[in-house]
């Protein structure tokens, strides 16, 4: 393989994207558990293997719920994954009894603590928080250069979704279940930034996972091309392991260009302008009388038991 092949790529591909600051890596460890060398960031465990990367959601005593940290935790690890030429494919998986619970819905006192990215004013949270931490990142992963896998187990919900689907390839365990519960249960239009018609490209069944807020089984998911494959939850490490071990034998180089075509095809028909506008009509939601007042009435329910309570206060019809 060339490296000057793979160092134009990576060049083209950082001029692409939206720069972010990562912080400065930290020193590798070892643990008998996990003998591979490793770097423990507050929210995430970053892996390395050979040709293989593993980011790990890592804070399973709240459902890897998707904080600040966690967005800039997940771009730091990009970012050394991305530049590091050894690198040709990387898994994005959880700790814990599912994958992710979604955003941390929080109270206004605990906004500050959990999103400093928002407030003083409409216009900073606009740009730091509805750009620089639900846009760019998202795009992030979707024009990350290399191969990437999600490996989905338990819980997927909200916010979460996004790394699910936003992999090359998606391979669940039977246990999962997925749901996008923030448009019926917080009254957002989504994720903040608009994936599901360029993942589902299917008008009819993107209105309905937007507007009822179904909960796909992993076998539904894959029905509706949400995910690639479904094993049971004992066999997905060795699926997603022998999925990145294949992929790793071919040359980065190749990857990269396979990677690069699939991405271009999407963004030629309008995906990344699309997302950009999907997050300012995110911020103008927001700020409307009727959405505001609807977040306030959910009386310390989540989205997912909000957008349940909904479901259940809609009679079914009269049977003859």
């Amino acid at each position: 393989m060339s490296r000057l092949g793979t160092s134009t790529l990576l060049a083209v591909s950082s001029i692409e994207r939206r720069e972010h600051t990562g912080r400065h890596r930290g020193e590798t460890t070892s643990l008998e558990s996990t003998p591979v060398p490793h770097t423990d960031l507050e929210t995430i465990r970053y892996e390395t293997d050979g040709a293989i990367a593993r980011i790990v959601l890592n804070v399973p005593g709240k459902a890897n719920i998707q904080s600040a940290q966690q967005v800039n935790d997940m771009e730091t690890c990009l970012r050394w994954a991305e530049d590091d030429d050894n690198i040709k494919v990387l898994i994005l998986k959880a700790n814990g009894n599912g994958f992710c619970a979604g955003h941390a819905i929080v109270s206004p006192e605990e906004m500050a603590s959990v999103y400093p990215t928002t407030g003083p004013t409409s216009e900073r949270t606009w740009r730091r928080h509805n750009y620089d931490l639900f846009l760019w990142p998202p795009l992030h992963l979707f024009e990350f250069p290399k191969a990437t896998i999600s490996q989905v187990h338990g819980y997927c919900l909200g916010g979460g979704t996004v790394y699910a689907y936003l992999t090359d390839l998606t391979v669940a365990s039977d246990d999962a279940y997925f749901q996008m519960p923030l448009p019926q249960g917080f009254a957002l239009p989504g994720a903040q930034t608009m994936i599901e018609p360029w993942i589902l490209m299917n008008w009819k069944r993107t209105a309905e996972y937007l507007y009822l807020a179904p909960t796909l089984t992993a076998a539904d998911a894959k029905e509706w091309g949400l995910v690639n494959t479904v094993v049971a939850r004992e066999d997905l490490d060795a699926t997603v392991e022998e999925m990145a071990a294949k992929i790793a034998l071919m040359p980065l180089t190749t990857i990269m260009v396979i990677k690069q075509g699939i991405k271009r095809a999407w963004e030629h028909m309008g995906m990344r302008t699309h997302l950009q506008g999907s997050t300012d009509l995110l911020t103008i939601a927001t700020s409307a009388s009727d959405v505001q007042a609807f977040m306030a009435s959910r009386a310390g329910l989540r989205p997912r038991q909000m957008a349940a309570k909904n479901a259940s206060e809609v009679e079914p019809p009269a049977s003859d």
